[in-house]
């Protein structure tokens, strides 16, 4: 008997370890890494973090894009000194390519515009973003959803940030400027910045 239920006391023991031992790794598991873009610039390469926890219909639009190919061979067609540099859907001769209709604004659950995040750029409409992007290159909260605005129709919807590469972003806001093409003429760089790929990880 007294053999018996040291075995006994043995095996309850195991079990409580491995149940323990289970249950610890439960967050781990559970807990997938965000997923990340790689911006392959002709001035090195950009990566950010994407942020589907809080923008999941803007992730996944960009990484549609991005899985399609549509940015591969376009460029950076504006660079604002301080402000931020923009990208999307325009090549070196400032042809644009077709893109998908617009998506929400999800502002209201974004992050701030800070400096090295990723957001999407829009016209008037808060419902008119498509492809084209932006990274800020300072802390730009003026374009943030704004506090009075419950309708979500305010603000520009951060995606991501930078989490390898701000100097590559740093060297292309100091190019020279004037290129004359895209729809930011006086803003596009004299050299053009190519987008040569974007992969999703």
């Amino acid at each position: 008997m007294a053999f018996t239920g040291i075995i006994l006391m043995t095996v309850r023991r195991f079990a409580l370890a491995a149940a323990v031992l289970a249950f610890s790794m439960i967050p781990v598991l559970a807990q997938s890494p965000a997923p990340r873009a790689t911006i392959e610039t002709s001035m090195g390469n950009i990566v950010i973090e994407l942020d589907a926890e809080h923008t999941p219909a803007t992730v996944a639009n960009f990484e549609r894009y991005a899985r399609e190919g549509h940015f591969d061979g376009t460029v950076v067609y504006r660079v604002a000194p301080g402000f931020v540099i923009q990208a999307g859907s325009s090549d070196a001769q400032g042809n644009t390519r077709d893109v998908h209709d617009p998506i929400p604004l999800e502002t209201a659950a974004a992050g701030s515009n800070l400096r090295g995040t990723v957001a999407m750029a829009r016209a008037d409409d808060p419902t008119s973003a498509t492809a084209e992007f932006f990274i800020n290159l300072a802390d730009n909260t003026g374009l943030d959803h704004q506090p009075d605005d419950h309708d979500n129709k305010t603000g520009y919807a951060v995606f991501g940030h930078v989490v390898e590469g701000m100097d590559v972003v740093d060297r292309i806001a100091m190019v020279p400027l004037m290129g004359g093409v895209g729809p930011f003429p006086d803003a596009a760089p004299a050299m053009p910045v190519t987008i040569v790929k974007v992969t999703i990880q």
